[in-house]
């Protein structure tokens, strides 16, 4: 009896298995490139700083995966540009009509992958992200929930960038 209910957990195992499922990012970058230029992106939002946030997360994440190499712009066989293009607050919760008690900032970016003989491989724009922050009664703790939820959203969206690109359908 038990035996049968074990050769279906299996059979059912395999069959998921094959389905074809796999982890996004799993692939390579565009045209088989081994190495890239994150060139620093262009701010357009009124929030300082937060092109560094978002490029170095981006470097982190190939930096990681091992796949590409991070180089000089002369070296690369792609260079990787961009935008941040929106930065929009907006209120989750409120206190009252008047009190937020918790707000979401989302970021939108615009990128582009270009091969050093200027050929565009890949470009996705409005790739966006959110993240929520608390709001405090006192503005400096504020700004810092603020500030502390952009680094958040930046790591994600590095994630999210670097997951597309190496996305292989």
């Amino acid at each position: 009896m038990f035996k049968g209910k074990n050769i279906f957990f299996i059979f059912i195992g395999l069959i998921i298995a094959s389905c074809g499922y796999r982890f996004t990012g799993g692939g390579d970058l565009p045209g088989g490139i081994k190495s890239v230029y994150v060139k620093t992106l262009e701010n357009r939002t009124s929030e300082t700083g937060i092109e560094n946030f978002l490029t170095d997360d981006i470097i982190y994440e190939f930096t990681r995966s091992g796949k590409a190499a991070i180089t000089e712009e002369e070296n690369a066989e792609a260079v990787l540009t961009g935008a941040v293009s929106s930065l929009t607050i907006g209120s989750v919760s409120r206190h009252n009509s008047d009190t937020s008690s918790q707000r979401r900032v989302r970021l939108g970016v615009d990128l582009k992958l270009t091969g050093n003989d200027g050929m565009l491989m890949w470009a996705q724009q409005g790739i966006m992200g959110d993240e929520d922050y608390n709001v405090s009664p006192d503005k400096s703790a504020t700004e810092y929930n603020k500030r502390e939820a952009i680094k958040i959203l930046s790591k994600k969206l590095a994630e999210k960038v670097y997951n597309r690109l190496t996305d292989n359908f």
